[in-house]
Formats: C-alpha cells, sequence, structure tokens
C-alpha cells in the first residue's frame, strides 16, 4: 500500500458523530473564540511589540501587525475550511490525512509537537522567569534554574541552578485541570483571558491619554535616524534597509507573526466543540480578528507613551512596565498588574498548547500511527487522561532540567509548516472533491491559499539555519519511527485489524 495513503471521508465522519465513546462535546463558539485569544495573547503582546518597534518599524509597528495579521488570515481562512469540513481532533494532522496522505500526515503530526510540547515548554520556563519578577527575586536561583544554567548574584557570588520547580508547578496545576474535562479548562482559561484581555484595555485607555503625538512623528523611521543607545553602551544603527522605512515595518511584521501564533490549536478541539461546522470558523477567525484589533491599539499606545528607540535599551520583556515607570508617573499599580497579566498570559499558552498536542496525540493513536495508551480516555472525564500525564513527564523534563532559550524557533517553524500544509491542502481538496459540502468556504481560492503558502515559506526560510538544521535532525527522526513503528501499526495500512465501527477510533 502507498505511503501516501488517504484516510476516507467516511471514516472521518463516523469519528466524528461518535459522542458516546469519544471526546465530549461541551465547547460553544464562545469557549473556542476564547480558546484562541488564550493561544494567542501572551509573550507576543509584551515582548514582540517593543523588539519590532524598537529596531525596526518604530511607530508604523502598528502597520507591521497589519501585515502580519494578513498572513495569518490566509492561514486561518483554510484552517476555517477545514474544520468546518472535518470536525475531528488533531488540527493539521487530520486534514493532511485526508487529503496529502499518511506520510504527509505523519511529518505533520511530528512537526506540531514542536509547536504545542516545545512551545508549552519553553513557556512554561518564562512564567517561572515572571513570577520570581513578581516576587522581587525571593525564589532560589537554584530551585527556578535548569542545571545547565548559572549567574553571579550582586555580592559577585556564583548560583548554579539545579531545577526549575515554578515551571513544573504550573505544568501540573494545568495538567491536571485538562485531565478534569474540556469543559473546565475552557471556564478557567476564559476567567484568564477575561482579566488579561481586562488589563491590555485599561493600559491602552489609561495611556492612550500619556501619547506624546511627537513619538509618532515621523511615523515610519527615516534613513537617516539617530542611532539608538543598546544595554552594553554601543549604538544601534537605522542605516540598513530592513531597520527603516517600509524594509523595517516588513521586517517588523516577520518578528511580529509569531506574536499571532496559537489560532490553530482552536482546530485541535473540533471533536470537542458542540456545533463544529459552525462555531469552529467563528473560533479561529474570531479570535484572530479580536487579538489583531488589540495588538494595533496596544502598539499604538505603547509607541506614543515612549519613544521607540528607548525599547532598544531598556530591554524586550521588561519594554511594557518600562514606559509605564517611566512615562506614565502615579500608575505603579499599572505595572504591577501588567506583570500579572503576562503571568496569567503564559498560563493559558500553556494550558491551550497541552490541551493542543495531548489531541494530536489522541488522533494520531487513534490512527493506530502512536500505541494506543495515547488514546486511552477517562471514564469518567473522558479526556485523554494518559496522553496528558505522558505529556506532562515529557514536557516538565524539558521545563525543569533544560534552559528555555534551547527550543529557540523550533516551535515557529513547526507552526509554519502545519500552515503551508493546510493551505495546501484545501487546493488538492478542492480539485480532488469540488462538490464536497463545504459549511464554511475559503474565499478566493486558489489566490488565499498560494498566498498563504508563499508568506509561510518565506517566514520558514528566513529563520536561523541552526534552527533549520535541528529541525531537519528532528524530522528524521520522525520518519525512523514511522517507519520502525507507525507503518507497520496504522489503521488504514492494516485494514484486517480494523472493525467497521466507531469503536476503531477508541
Amino acid at each position: 500500500m502507498s505511503l501516501f495513503v488517504k484516510k476516507p471521508m467516511s471514516q472521518l465522519m463516523v469519528q466524528a458523530d461518535d459522542s458516546e465513546k469519544g471526546l465530549k462535546r461541551t465547547l460553544g463558539a464562545g469557549n473556542l473564540i476564547a480558546l484562541g485569544i488564550g493561544a494567542i495573547i501572551g509573550a507576543g503582546l509584551f515582548v514582540r511589540t517593543a523588539a519590532a518597534a524598537g529596531e525596526h518599524a518604530g511607530p508604523a509597528v502598528t502597520l507591521s501587525f497589519i501585515i502580519a495579521a494578513i498572513g495569518c488570515a490566509f492561514a486561518g481562512l483554510c484552517y476555517a475550511e477545514f474544520a468546518s469540513i472535518i470536525p475531528i481532533a488533531g488540527s493539521a494532522y487530520t486534514y493532511a490525512y485526508a487529503t496529502m496522505g499518511e506520510l504527509i500526515a505523519w511529518i505533520i503530526g511530528w512537526a506540531l509537537i514542536l509547536e504545542y510540547a516545545l512551545g508549552a515548554a519553553t513557556v512554561s520556563i518564562n512564567w517561572s522567569e515572571y513570577l520570581n519578577k513578581l516576587f522581587g527575586g525571593k525564589i532560589p536561583y537554584e530551585w527556578c534554574h535548569s542545571p545547565f544554567e548559572r549567574a553571579l548574584d550582586a555580592n559577585n557570588v556564583m548560583h548554579h541552578g539545579m531545577i526549575n520547580i515554578p515551571a513544573l508547578f504550573i505544568l501540573l496545576i494545568l495538567s491536571l485541570l485538562l485531565i478534569k474535562g474540556s469543559q473546565e479548562s475552557a471556564i478557567v482559561n476564559a476567567i484568564i483571558v477575561t482579566i488579561k484581555v481586562a488589563i491590555v484595555l485599561v493600559f491602552i485607555f489609561i495611556g492612550w491619554k500619556f501619547i506624546n503625538p511627537g513619538n509618532h512623528t515621523p511615523y515610519l523611521i527615516p534613513a537617516d535616524a539617530k542611532p539608538a543607545l543598546q544595554p552594553d553602551g554601543s549604538l544601534y544603527s537605522y542605516a540598513d534597509f530592513f531597520r527603516h522605512g517600509w524594509g523595517g515595518v516588513l521586517t517588523g511584521a516577520g518578528i511580529v507573526f509569531f506574536a499571532f501564533i496559537g489560532f490553530d490549536a482552536v482546530s485541535t478541539a473540533a471533536q470537542e466543540a458542540k456545533n463544529p461546522k459552525k462555531d469552529m470558523p467563528i473560533g479561529i477567525l474570531g479570535s484572530l480578528v479580536i487579538c489583531t484589533i488589540l495588538y494595533i491599539l496596544f502598539s499604538y499606545v505603547l509607541t506614543g507613551v515612549a519613544p521607540y528607540t528607548d525599547f532598544v535599551k531598556a530591554g524586550k520583556e521588561a519594554s511594557v512596565v518600562y514606559a509605564i515607570e517611566t512615562y506614565m508617573h502615579g500608575y505603579g499599580w499599572l505595572a504591577i498588574s501588567v506583570t500579572i497579566a503576562i503571568l496569567l498570559g503564559f498560563s493559558s499558552v500553556i494550558l491551550v498548547m497541552l490541551m493542543g498536542q495531548s489531541r494530536v496525540f489522541y488522533t494520531m493513536a487513534s490512527d493506530g500511527l502512536l500505541p494506543k495508551v495515547f488514546s486511552d480516555l477517562h471514564p469518567k472525564f473522558r479526556t485523554p487522561y494518559k496522553s496528558n500525564i505522558i505529556l506532562f513527564v515529557f514536557v516538565g523534563l524539558f521545563a525543569a532540567f533544560v534552559p528555555g532559550s534551547v527550543a529557540g524557533d523550533l516551535t515557529s517553524i513547526g507552526t509554519l509548516f502545519a500552515f503551508v500544509l493546510v493551505c495546501a491542502g484545501v487546493l488538492i481538496l478542492r480539485k480532488t472533491d469540488p462538490n464536497m459540502i463545504r459549511p464554511f468556504k475559503t474565499p478566493l481560492v486558489p489566490l488565499v491559499p498560494i498566498l498563504g503558502i508563499i508568506v509561510c515559506t518565506a517566514m520558514i526560510i528566513s529563520l536561523p539555519n541552526e534552527t533549520l538544521l535541528s529541525a531537519f535532525i528532528w524530522m528524521c527522526l520522525g520518519l525512523i519511527l514511522y517507519f520502525v513503528y507507525s507503518k507497520n501499526h496504522s489503521k488504514l495500512r492494516n485494514p484486517a485489524d480494523v472493525l467497521p465501527t466507531a469503536k476503531d477510533f477508541q
């Protein structure tokens, strides 16, 4: 049988209709939008904005967000079409299985581990760092850093990390929440989203009064802009084409593009949506629209309160707090609130990433490509609890003992690769099955999918060579696992082992 054997749509529909034995359908459109916002608004809003504005786009970072949002919209429209046709957990993996065949589906499923699992580990490490900042650095260095990290304190005493306990703590709490149920997880996520969006809106509302029109003039960084002072005392020049004008805006778009990553995680919850054909497109596109509006307003206020050159020296992570403390006197409480919002933002991102990964594993195991343990459902909660436990151990080991910088851009490359294949899948399915009922149709096909492929491929190529090499090695390991285990256990490739009922997929 061909390596590119496709999963029949009839089998996918059997999975989708099996609500008695499968995942529990408890999520409405509002829950899905909240999941999307929970995954999108995290470090991106508070970190990427200042990085793009200070080093490339200046006040025109608002235009960078618009360009990045358009790029994401191409992929989002394609995701929405697939999610309405194939309301199954698994996201891009499932879509690839139905349109491009098993091997491609396995490759994208393996790539999604980079996005979800490593993404959750990296964000949990960042969560630990911000928690320590909130506590004024009172958590001992040894207990919040990996064994591979060390640092000098104010008394020139060297400290060596041992284990990152706060990162493990947040992963454990969120994993237990996911085991309890998707509805409970969605409720907690909705509360977190409400709080952090409220704080973002408060910053926009209060900060608007502190906007200095001079900081927005000129709107695009001029070629002869005065160099900015860097933390090490050297000067940062804007003479390079990609550090001023429209070149800077486009580079800024590449930076803030990754602030939008997460909306695709909504599609992993398709099998738990009450009315997926209607609610999935609303969840995916709704969360994208809301976050884009918030990003544009937030970046406009931030670059109006503080000159963009300040963000070259002030640092990326603390840029928003810096702007409040330096230019918005009397609002120290808002700086603390922003730190809390960042912690909440990280928490919801971790929650959705862990949920997305466990659902991808659930679907791959249901297809026989992974051991059955990943598809075992809790008898009461009907969640893939064993998958959540195994995932906690894997992600927890990474978060506790490996520096966050190691993951680097691997999270992004897995996401972008998924975007490319989903866009390609829409083109293929329109060709192979043009008469299929599509509750939501991607507009302007083939233009939108092609533009999505071009934009996302360009983003992949622009990543550092070290990241591309690491991703290549990861893919090689995945292919070895496929030919050693998955190919021989695939239910689609071994139909004699499959019963013609919905129970096959449990």
